[in-house]
């Protein structure tokens, strides 16, 4: 079955051209030009895949994103942003952007970036990869298919990449990765010039789920190596 991906996008070139690359991986391509169309199309259809650009008439691309996070249904969104950007591609991934890619950019790198996420949600619906049941560790409780954390029974916000990125240490407690293997398991890329987004990354995470972020008794530092989950937690 071929795989459904919005592109909302308000350059109708740059658009048609995305629609033609992704058509080439055989995705059945939707296009919107608008914030507001766009919005309306990403509620009405499922999707496999959002490309959303962030600079939109009608409706602009964070609020896009914040109330599609708000909704039960998930769906990968990958961000187009301009380069001087930076604030706006944090605050995105900070309301659950999957990824983004700063324009201009090449195709191929934007293939593969939608490659990428479709190999992310593919490995998290493996049978055997998702549990029936919420992970449970000490007062941690990860529900993977509703991307749901809780800490001592109260909700945690996590950004998806954040959730994915815990889910997939949960997963396999006592595994140790380092940040490369991170990149390419949880974003579906390594590049050595990325790598400090792992870290940036687990910051943010350990700031959310650990009771002393300095002390840590869920996501593990492996000194000269990366990081794990606590074996002690092992299902």
């Amino acid at each position: 079955m071929a795989r459904r991906v919005l592109v909302i996008e308000d350059n109708r070139d740059l658009a048609d051209l995305v629609a033609l690359h992704l058509g080439d991986l055989g995705c059945d391509v939707n296009l919107a030009s608008d914030g507001i169309t766009g919005f309306e199309q990403a509620q009405a259809g499922h999707f496999d895949a959002i490309i959303l650009d962030l600079m939109l008439p009608g409706m602009p691309g964070l609020e896009i994103c914040q109330r599609l996070r708000a909704q039960e249904s998930y769906v990968p969104i990958l961000m187009l942003t301009a380069k001087s950007a930076e604030v706006d591609r944090v605050v995105g991934l900070e309301i659950g952007a999957d990824d983004y890619i700063t324009k201009p950019f090449s195709m191929p790198e934007l293939v593969a970036r939608v490659k990428a996420v479709f190999r992310r949600i593919e490995g998290l619906c493996k049978p055997g990869h998702q549990p029936s049941k919420a992970i449970s560790a000490g007062d941690l409780a990860i529900d993977v298919g509703k991307h749901a954390v809780t800490v001592a029974g109260e909700p945690v916000d996590l950004t998806a990449k954040e959730f994915a990125l815990l889910a997939h240490f949960a997963m396999n407690p006592g595994q140790v990765y380092t940040r490369a293997q991170l990149l390419d398991r949880v974003w579906g890329y390594s590049h050595a010039n990325y790598e400090h987004t792992v870290n940036s990354h687990i910051t943010r995470l350990r700031s959310k789920i650990e009771r002393e972020p300095t002390r840590p008794q869920y996501v593990l530092t492996v000194w000269g190596v990366g990081y794990k989950f606590n074996d002690q937690f092992r299902q």
